[in-house]
């Protein structure tokens, strides 16, 4: 089932006349415009983009199946209008999105006002073949990325030289931007999940993570890779090989039908029986698609179940303050027939 077909589907199971989109990602996901203000109106038969003069042209490009419509006051009081002059009687709308004064400014004697929170974003897990594809490309650019990484790291350099020369590459390799601010993690700092890159000096013997990602066509890519330069310590090359443990299990069980509760369990089970559970404070994994962090979650509370052809993270990790951490993650797409990697770096310890 294609996307409309499953909004038709929303409009139909909540008894709604029309949807209104305000989410900058939810707007490009069903239209394709790329803009940074507008607003969509869709019905059964109808679909509206509203936007302001800026973008008319980009908007009657970009979403060619959309009727497009000059906003001409606040795009909140057009909306209102145009969902008036329509005669709609029940309008679904992002209620995580909006404040109160502008549900205020929504609101009509017309029609009433229904909460869809998150019922865009659960169409969006599952991908379509085109969305597969820039997935890929993303994916493919982290990769490469990876592969610079291994050229260019040395003690000496500091961790935001990295990060920058980092992105560079990615720039160079067709991204349009990072997925995240990208985490370079030496030695100590390792112990940091989401130690983004400092002006610390990389030292010989200190293991490094990098967690970084590729924005390609507005789906990005979230890739993670540990490495040493220079000898580690047995403990560490100890915690590198558990993580490693863990994250192959995961790639080998995870499947279709199953829920993001028992995904995690795989591999935290794995980590907790070396007696590093308590080191893994973090779940397994996340959704990825337009946002480096949508649904479905792998987690010990998540309340979803993998379908065919969501994709999502498996980055099992252990971090021991005063030591350093180690986390190792790939993207994949849930198949009839187990996980398909998207990243292909490889994952034996490197040590440079």
């Amino acid at each position: 089932m294609m996307k409309f077909e499953k909004v038709n589907q929303l409009l139909f199971d909540k008894g709604l006349d029309a949807i209104i989109i305000l989410s900058p990602y939810n707007r490009r996901y069903l239209s394709g415009f790329t803009g940074t203000s507008g607003a969509l109106m869709i019905a059964k038969n109808q679909k509206v983009l509203l936007t302001d003069f800026r973008y008319i042209e980009q908007a009657t490009k970009q979403a060619s199946d959309f009727n497009i419509v000059k906003q001409q006051h606040s795009l909140l009081l057009d909306m209102k209008q145009l969902l008036e002059s329509s005669g709609f009687k029940t309008v679904g709308f992002e209620g995580d999105l909006i404040t109160y004064q502008d549900h205020q400014v929504l609101s009509s004697e017309q029609y009433e006002l229904v909460n869809i929170a998150g019922e865009i974003e659960r169409i969006r897990m599952i991908k379509e073949p085109h969305e597969l594809e820039i997935i890929q490309k993303a994916a493919d650019i982290a990769d490469a990325t990876f592969d610079y990484i291994l050229e260019i790291t040395k003690p000496g350099m500091t961790e935001m030289q990295l990060n920058h020369m980092m992105e560079m590459k990615m720039r160079e390799l067709g991204a349009t931007g990072s997925s995240f601010d990208t985490i370079v993690a030496s030695g100590v700092r390792g112990a940091l999940p989401h130690g983004v890159a400092s002006d610390k000096v990389i030292q010989s013997g200190e293991m490094i993570t990098f967690d970084y990602g590729a924005i390609y066509n507005g789906y990005i890519s979230d890739i993670t890779r540990t490495i040493a330069v220079g000898e580690p310590s047995e403990e560490m090359v100890k915690i590198y090989n558990i993580v490693l443990e863990a994250q192959m299990k995961a790639l080998n069980e995870v499947k279709m039908g199953m829920t993001g509760v028992e995904a995690d369990k795989i591999a935290r089970d794995v980590i907790a029986s070396y007696g590093y559970g308590e080191q893994f404070g973090h779940s397994l994994g996340h959704g990825i698609g337009m946002e480096v962090h949508e649904g479905p979650m792998l987690s010990m509370k998540s309340p979803h179940t993998l379908e065919e052809n969501m994709c999502v993270t498996l980055e099992p990790g252990i971090y021991v303050e005063g030591l350093g951490g180690v986390r190792i993650e790939d993207d994949v797409l849930v198949t009839k027939n187990g996980l398909k990697r998207f990243t292909h770096s490889t994952k034996d310890l490197i040590i440079l």
